[in-house]
């Protein structure tokens, strides 16, 4: 099972019925890409919806570590995620669950991977395996596509400029 969609610059695979792969090519070295998804003081500038205002409260970033990032809408309204590190191998790739800690339980085990295409870009892609059908679906109708496209956007506009 495959299905394919692009949303701007951002390609999304369902691979099977719990693994959904997204991906993108960065005008930016493999070493910076990596840097700005892994520090602290940059994943407020690209996490996430423009709207909401990230702030990281964990980052841990080596095997067995934990993070944790809490979002806030103008509203007032509190959303948060955390995970754990199981795999970090600087600038290739790192590995770590997802929760939303609105839906607990529901963890999702991301792998990401950054590769060097040789010209100064690096394409990122993330894997994702949740729990179930029923979960990737619901992260999907949930609007976690057009989350995600506007997340890399900001991070590609961030990584350009530096």
């Amino acid at each position: 099972m495959t299905a394919t969609a692009t949303k701007g610059k951002t390609t999304f695979e369902q691979i099977s019925d719990t693994e959904l792969r997204m991906s993108r090519i960065f005008n930016a070295p493999r070493e910076l890409v990596f840097k700005v998804c892994t520090d602290p003081k940059a994943i407020p500038n690209w996490w996430g919806p423009g709207y909401l205002t990230t702030t990281v409260e964990t980052m841990d970033l080596r095997p067995g570590g934990k993070w944790r990032f809490v979002q806030q809408d103008p509203q007032g309204n509190v959303f948060a995620f955390n995970g754990e590190f199981r795999e970090v191998v600087p600038p290739e790739r790192f590995v770590e669950t997802f929760e939303f800690e609105g839906a607990p339980g529901e963890i999702v085990v991301d792998t990401y991977v950054f590769e060097d295409l040789g010209d100064g870009r690096t394409k990122l892609t993330a894997t994702s395996e949740f729990p179930s059908a029923e979960a990737l679906q619901g992260m999907k109708q949930a609007g976690m596509e057009d989350g995600a496209t506007e997340s890399w956007d900001r991070l590609a506009k961030l990584v350009e400029k530096q």
